[in-house]
């Protein structure tokens, strides 16, 4: 019980820092970078819960969501490429 809580604290410390980056970021790239973080943290955050739930569904979820953040990325990867 005391481990899901500590696992829970640093996963809100981690995206704390990663938000903080992406709105004080110096650079948009910084910013794409912080997103990308947080959308990691976030589909680790849904497989914690998978576990602790015991239920495969949040597995298929976290795939999913895992593959649209990574779409999302490169969008705006290729955004800011196209920029400069």
């Amino acid at each position: 019980m005391i481990v899901n809580i500590v696992v829970l604290a640093l996963v809100g410390v981690g995206i704390l820092f990663a938000v903080l980056r992406m709105l004080i970021g110096p650079s948009s790239f910084d910013r794409v970078v912080a997103l990308d973080t947080v959308n990691v943290i976030i589909t680790a955050l849904i497989v914690f819960l998978a576990y602790y739930f015991r239920s495969m569904l949040y597995l298929d979820i976290a795939l999913a969501y895992a593959i649209l953040s990574f779409l999302e990325t490169l969008v705006f990867a290729r955004f800011l490429e196209g920029r400069k």
